[in-house]
């Protein structure tokens, strides 16, 4: 692990004036205030030249407006010696850049390189040290909550602990914002990224950003994953702003982030590709300020940097002036976005009470009244099985111990069609795989380019 001795906080504030270029806050602002959408990849290498190399293609190739530093698995486990040898012996196979291990003045020599503001992603439910090399390097965006950055990546991490480290971390920003530079906080409504109903992603995302607004942040972005409906995906991105005024102050900026479909991708190019438009339009028409993009690979492995340049200009055509026209059932995404956030407030509203709210959210995952499912922590019940409707929406199969309304479970239960309410443990779990499997196509086709619909002008005769 580099040693080097951290610089000093109004260094590192210093630094980031100094690179006269926006913070993301600066950019999600601008999205919002220009009703557009702000472009990010998922990127990162191990080695510290491919790294600078990836960002510059990226950059030249479609001008995202944010870049991305995706951290490796040792670094998020806080496995430093484990990077260290990666990196020595065969960068390559690492899945992320070891920010850590490469140090402070990497990072700074990457935020130099490149005219776009970074942010860290990474995974890590105690990112303390990551944390500090990042600020020490002028990065201006770190993503994760105590919550969404344990429970569905580890296997048994405390959930007081996580919550403890990411306390410290807002904190931190809140302290950097009272020195001017300010620090966006991206909570990872993601989770699992399997079939998330979205009331569990925003309540999760919400009870998050009140501890980090309590902490000192100031600037939030709330990200939610792409399910596949765009009714419900753009209610859930437009109750985001009304939940915020709810339960925020007043003094945070909130911005609605879309996260492009995170289950399995489709094979087929066309397919995918369709799958990512439809991400991106759907983070227009929501009202969200950043879509972080998917590509065209994501069905195959790890995408380079020319498939990731392709999946950002096809997303950047969501943003184009005609977009503005497309219009979806008004009354639909009303009823939709008021029971979304009548759910996130039957979960969220009894534990805003306690007057120890991590200690309360604790207690409540033990009970199950908080719950992801299929979580891979064994300090969460994933007793909630959700599932597709007739119309691709993501719903409640079991709300497990979520503390609903018998209006919630009936309304859940009327949109499922029969075959769920009459289906076999074992059918039910053929019909959850297809549900997972949503947008994978049959094999006959995964391999093709294009799958074109053709018309048939004898079809109907």
């Amino acid at each position: 692990m580099n040693t080097d001795e951290l610089p000093s906080p109004a260094d590192s504030v210093a630094f980031v004036k100094g690179l006269r270029k926006p913070t993301v806050a600066d950019v999600l602002r601008a999205a919002q205030d220009q009703g557009l959408v702000a472009i990010q990849p998922r990127c990162g290498v191990g080695g510290h030249e491919q790294m600078r190399g990836l960002l510059l293609a990226l950059e030249g190739g479609a001008h995202p407006d944010i870049l991305s530093l995706t951290i490796d698995s040792y670094t998020r486990l806080n496995q430093f010696d484990r990077a260290l040898s990666a990196l020595s012996n065969a960068p390559e196979e690492l899945n992320g850049y070891p920010l850590v291990t490469h140090g402070w003045r990497r990072g700074r020599d990457l935020n130099q390189a490149v005219s776009v503001p970074l942010e860290v992603r990474h995974g890590s439910p105690l990112p303390r040290r990551l944390f500090e090399i990042a600020i020490a390097s002028g990065i201006t965006s770190f993503e994760g909550g105590g919550i969404s950055y344990n429970l569905p990546y580890c296997r048994d991490v405390p959930l007081m602990d996580s919550l403890n480290a990411y306390a410290e971390i807002d904190a931190r920003c809140g302290e950097l914002a009272k020195a001017g530079v300010i620090v966006d906080r991206e909570l990872f409504g993601s989770l699992t990224g399997v079939l998330v109903p979205p009331s569990v992603s925003l309540a999760i995302s919400m009870l998050e950003a009140v501890m980090a607004t309590r902490a000192g942040v100031s600037c939030i972005s709330i990200a939610y994953p792409q399910s596949g409906n765009m009714v419900q995906d753009v209610a859930a991105l437009r109750a985001i702003r009304s939940l915020a005024i709810r339960y925020l102050p007043p003094s945070v900026n909130v911005y609605p982030v879309l996260h492009e479909f995170m289950g399995v991708f489709p094979k087929s190019r066309a397919r995918a590709e369709q799958l990512i438009f439809a991400g991106a339009l759907t983070a227009r028409l929501g009202g969200a300020a950043k879509v972080v993009t998917k590509t065209f690979h994501e069905g195959y492995g790890i995408p380079d940097a020319s498939t990731n340049i392709l999946g950002m200009r096809l997303a950047r055509v969501a943003n184009a002036s005609f977009i503005h026209a497309i219009r979806l059932d008004e009354i639909a995404l009303d009823q939709e976005q008021y029971w979304i956030e009548r759910e996130v407030d039957e979960i969220v509203a009894p534990l805003l009470r306690s007057i120890d709210l991590p200690l309360a959210i604790s207690s409540a995952f033990k009970r199950g009244s908080l719950d992801v499912p299929f979580s891979a922590s064994k300090h969460a019940r994933s007793s909630v099985i959700p599932c597709r409707d007739r119309a691709g929406a993501v719903r409640y199969l079991d709300v497990g111990g979520l503390p609903f309304s018998e209006d919630v479970r009936r309304r859940n239960r009327s949109l499922l069609e029969d075959r769920w309410l009459v289906a076999t443990d074992h059918e039910r779990l053929q019909l959850l795989m297809a549900d997972i499997n949503y947008f994978l196509e049959p094999p006959e086709e995964q391999d093709l380019d294009f799958v074109p619909a053709v018309v048939n002008p004898l079809r109907g005769r």
